[in-house]
């Protein structure tokens, strides 16, 4: 099957002050969960640019502008959508976060990233990843509980006849 044909996509720079606010835009931030964005892109730049239509609307990532502009930043990484009709830059916009949030998490490898974070000396914020302290202590002391668990199973599991 062959693949649709889009166009090249191009990362532009463009002041947060020529960015609208969508007024149609479902999803909303706490002012908690802005500074959240802010100390991640504080830490590690502003990796994920701004969705914006032909008029500057912003289609995603409108908690990303509002973390910038709380950071005091003139600029931000935009990406133009020009292919997508109205309805589908609507539809696009609604996707873009339902689709993210009906994805699961690997317990397991999440609290092994999140330990390697906090032992590593690594000079950030681990709550840099949007989970606080507390949830991260319980997500590493519950991997350690079922790695108990596993092996007072196979402690207890009759051997083998010979």
């Amino acid at each position: 099957m062959e693949s649709p044909a889009f166009p090249e996509l191009a990362v532009v720079y463009q002041p947060i002050g020529t960015l609208v606010p969508n007024p149609r835009n479902t999803r909303t931030h706490s002012k908690r969960q802005i500074r959240k964005i802010a100390d991640s892109i504080r830490t590690v730049g502003f990796v994920k640019p701004v969705l914006v239509d032909v008029n500057n609307t912003i289609i995603a990532h409108h908690g990303c502008v509002e973390a910038a502009k709380l950071l005091g930043m003139d600029r931000v990484p935009t990406i133009r959508i020009e292919h997508l009709s109205p309805d589908q830059l609507r539809a696009y916009a609604i996707a873009d976060n339902r689709l993210a949030e009906l994805a699961g998490w690997d317990q397991s490898i999440l609290a092994i990233e999140l330990q390697h974070l906090l032992i590593n000396e690594s000079n950030f914020e681990v709550s840099i990843t949007g989970f606080d302290m507390p949830e991260i202590d319980l997500m590493i002391q519950g991997m350690a509980n079922k790695k108990d668990e596993d092996e007072a199973i196979e402690i207890d599991k009759p051997l083998p006849a010979i």
